[in-house]
């Protein structure tokens, strides 16, 4: 890139866009390191909410601008019920009992499992969008995606690293989801010489 004006104007703002720039470089160059993982597979990576605050939107831009995807954008965009949300409602059944009598008929539910007992309770009682496959091995994944069998989106999380994205993929997962990308990146080195 070339800029062009006044050296003042340009070196109060240089610390402040080189920052910004390699922050999100790095968030961009991360995703399609591991968007390329996932080629000849259906599987989309996505980030999740883990971003820098006040930085929300243009680091989820900087994972578009890499080839992924958004999870969500805010709290308000999906009911996400976490293990936690499964324990403090009593269970399984429990949790989705009370979702689908407060959500919106609009409204897409996701629901969190860490085995296969439970995904076969989720896949009973029903009434959700995507099941999140949360820190499973390969084996479990491909168990689960074939449990699944397409009744509803899958999307795997947890102990997704670079190293495992296309066995992850390979399971047949819909969705990858990592925190790492905005989370853990490394800033791209960049400068400005006049």
């Amino acid at each position: 890139m070339t800029i062009k004006g006044a050296a003042a104007s340009i070196l109060s703002g240089e610390r402040v866009a080189l920052n910004f720039s390699g922050r999100l470089t790095g968030i961009a160059t991360k995703t399609a390191a591991f968007v390329s993982k996932t080629k000849g597979t259906k599987a989309r990576i996505t980030c999740t909410r883990k971003t820098t605050p006040g930085l929300r939107l243009v680091e989820k831009l900087a994972v578009w601008h890499g080839g992924g995807f958004s999870h969500r954008y805010s709290l308000s965009d999906a009911i996400l019920i976490k293990d936690n949300h499964i324990a403090a409602a009593g269970g399984v059944r429990q949790v989705l009992e009370a979702s689908k009598a407060h959500a919106s008929h609009m409204m897409a539910v996701e629901i969190e499992v860490d085995n296969l007992e439970q995904l076969t309770e989720v896949l009973k009682v029903g009434g959700v969008n995507v099941v999140l496959l949360d820190n499973m091995d390969n084996d479990m994944l491909s168990e689960a995606v074939s449990m699944v069998n397409g009744q509803v989106k899958t999307e795997a999380s947890g102990n997704v690293t670079f190293e495992r994205i296309a066995s992850i993929a390979a399971a047949g997962v819909d969705y990858i989801s990592s925190g790492a990308l905005t989370h853990s990146v490394r800033t791209v080195d960049l400068g400005l010489d006049f």
